[in-house]
């Protein structure tokens, strides 16, 4: 099987991107993280452009990587001057890494527009650069940048500066799409027409400005790149960089091409979110292989022929990349999805029954209201032991009055009076909160706590408000989604009603039910 090595440049163009910051720390975590998950080089920064990134390469030598190879970054010497003074070169020499990759122009216009030196002058600046480099021991990667937009306007000089870069011993010759405006046909034609000049490896670094990224590295790979640039979850600047976790799958999957060590792959999913965490950002639900919804079915007529096989709507085994099948419950179900769901919640439910379609019906009903179940998985599995008569509610409410009240001071203060049955048992309580919803959730807490202690690991960690009719005004329906934790494990539970008081009540009610169901 051929082996194709994965460069990863999260820790440096990943951090390009809008809203994307990584501190040390951070950097440090993630490059510990992609070296267990397996890739061949991790490029961890500019040693030379910022503080933060000197002292990145300062305290990644204190980690022992198993695998990867940490890659220090930057450019080719300034114009009309040597490269044992450039000071780009010296940090780079100074990073003590194994090896470094710099970048060159390669497109004429560049040379001529950013530069502003001759096209002659910067086939030095390429050559005698990389030549210093390997003079200093180091494995060199060499970013052709612009290669693509060069070639198709000046093929002689763009084929020239790569030259060049072979003449200066460069180990790899990475063809990048800067702009990331190339087509995949032409990505491969290129490449297949240059290799036949050059001796050393190619390699491809793509952007998805036209959301091409990963089909132009797939197709570089299919022209003979040995070497694939890209970024956990395609992060990168303006519209991002390839995505690994696309590319990775597929070379392995799809194309029979090893280029993880054996058993790395089911960590995909886990390695894509563990990033999106240290990154501060919401982790991408539509994102292919790695997304929650990368295999979740909603259509009746998906789950139920999932569930004769897999393969009818599934691509792949979620399992290969670590994912999961999932199956949604809307308006659009069937019962199939109902006794998928059932299932799942270890309810021995018979699709053909009455008690399936009593509880397709309910949803469809409540959806119809405005109720949305596929960020309320809580509420489900509660309406479905219900309508099958499995469930026995642990408590019943018996009264409420909640007063909203502002002091002298200005301060708005919320009182929930409750009184609920436990087992025959009445219980009449109160407590304040900082707003209604507060106010009933510790209210609700103080009633229940003596005849369920468990209830003291559990608490909410999220409450979102959606109004869903537009134009409505403040009598509209709102929903409410609230997403509880036992410190294990999340849930979450919706509510909805024209009231917003008795959505959240729904909500809430929905969460302790299902917390205690969870926990004895």
């Amino acid at each position: 099987m051929p082996r194709v090595k994965i460069y990863d440049t999260t820790l440096r163009d990943g951090t390009q991107g809008e809203k994307v910051s990584l501190s040390v720390e951070d950097k440090l975590k993630a490059a510990k993280g992609l070296d267990e998950f397996g890739v061949d080089y991790i490029e961890g920064g500019w040693p030379g452009s910022n503080p933060k990134d000197l002292e990145f390469f300062q305290r990644v030598k204190e980690i022992e990587l198993k695998k990867a190879t940490v890659v220090a970054f930057g450019s080719t010497r300034r114009a009309n001057s040597k490269a044992e003074e450039d000071a780009t070169l010296q940090s780079l020499v100074a990073a003590e890494t194994k090896a470094v990759a710099i970048f060159g122009k390669s497109w004429d216009f560049q040379v001529v527009w950013a530069l502003n030196t001759t096209l002659e002058e910067n086939l030095r600046m390429i050559e005698e650069s990389i030549a210093y480099l390997k003079s200093q021991g180091k494995e060199v990667i060499y970013d052709a940048e612009h290669f693509f937009d060069a070639y198709k306007s000046n093929k002689e000089y763009a084929l020239e500066t790569l030259k060049a870069a072979e003449r200066g011993g460069a180990d790899v010759l990475a063809l990048c799409d800067t702009n990331g405006g190339t087509l995949p046909w032409e990505i491969g034609q290129i490449i297949q027409e240059v290799k036949p000049y050059l001796n050393t490896d190619l390699g491809i670094h793509t952007h998805n400005d036209g959301d091409m990224a990963v089909a132009n590295a797939l197709s570089a790979v299919a022209a003979g790149a040995i070497q694939v640039q890209g970024t956990m979850n395609g992060y990168g600047e303006r519209c991002g960089n390839a995505n690994l976790c696309s590319i990775i799958p597929a070379l392995q999957l799809k194309m029979g091409i090893d280029c993880l060590v054996e058993g790395s792959l089911p960590k995909l999913t886990e390695i894509s979110r563990y990033i999106s965490e240290l990154a501060n950002l919401v982790h991408n639900d539509q994102q292919p292989y790695v997304g929650h919804s990368a295999f979740a079915h909603k259509a009746g007529i998906h789950v139920s022929a999932i569930m004769k096989n897999p393969k009818t709507y599934e691509h792949l085994d979620p399992e290969l990349v670590g994912n999961q099948r999932r199956v949604l419950v809307s308006e659009l179900s069937g019962r199939s999805n109902i006794f998928y769901k059932a299932q799942e919640y270890g309810i021995n439910l018979d699709k053909d029954t009455a008690e399936a379609q009593n509880v397709l019906n309910a949803i469809k009903e409540l959806e119809n209201q405005g109720y949305q179940f596929e960020g309320a998985e809580g509420s489900l599995e509660l309406l479905i032991k219900k309508e099958a008569d499995l469930y026995r509610k642990p408590f019943q409410l018996k009264g409420l009055r909640i007063i909203v009240e502002k002091n002298g001071g200005g301060e708005l203060l919320t009182e929930v009076i409750i009184k609920v049955e436990v087992d025959g048992q009445i219980v009449h309580t109160a407590a304040e909160g900082n707003g209604p919803v507060n106010a009933l959730d510790k209210a609700l807490r103080k009633a229940l706590e003596g005849f369920y202690p468990q209830l003291g690991s559990m608490h909410l960690i999220d409450y979102k408000v959606r109004v869903l009719q537009e134009g409505a005004g403040t009598s509209a329906q709102v929903r409410v989604l609230i997403e509880s934790t036992d410190g294990k494990n999340n849930w979450g539970t919706v509510g909805v009603s024209s009231n917003i008081i008795e959505a959240s009540w729904r909500a809430l009610v929905d969460s302790i039910e299902y917390g205690l169901l969870q926990n004895g």
